[in-house]
C-alpha cells in the first residue's frame, strides 16, 4: 500500500495543450543564432513579427504584378526604373570688362 506514495512523484504529469505551448518562450539554453525580431510585411500591408537568422529589420515579400491593373502595374514598374537628372542651366549676363580694371594692375 505504502509503494504508491513513494514512487508518485513519477507518475506526475504536465498538463501541456496548445495554448500554453503557444504563449511561451524558446525553452533551450543553447539554439541557433537568431537575431532580434523581423518584420515582415505582406503585399496587402499587414505585418507581423518573426525570428531570422539575419540580421534584418524589415522584409517585404514582393507583390504579384498579375493580380493589378493594366494601370497599375505601369505606374509600379515606372516607379521601379531610375530617375532621370534634370540639369538646368542657367545663362548668366556678364558685363564684365577687363580692359576696365587694368589700370590697377600697372606697375610703378
Amino acid at each position: 500500500m505504502s509503494l504508491p506514495r513513494i514512487f508518485s512523484f513519477l507518475t506526475q504529469s504536465r498538463s501541456i495543450s496548445s495554448t500554453t505551448a503557444g504563449i511561451t518562450k524558446i525553452h533551450r539554453g543553447v539554439y541557433a543564432r537568431m537575431y532580434n525580431p523581423t518584420v515582415v510585411v505582406l503585399p496587402d500591408g499587414s505585418s507581423f513579427n518573426i525570428r531570422y537568422h539575419e540580421p534584418r529589420e524589415i522584409i517585404r515579400l514582393p507583390l504579384d504584378l498579375s493580380t493589378l491593373s493594366e494601370e497599375e502595374r505601369k505606374m509600379r514598374l515606372d516607379r521601379r526604373k531610375p530617375k532621370k537628372k534634370i540639369r538646368v542651366y542657367d545663362e548668366l549676363e556678364d558685363s564684365f570688362s577687363s580692359q576696365k580694371y587694368l589700370k590697377m594692375l600697372k606697375k610703378k
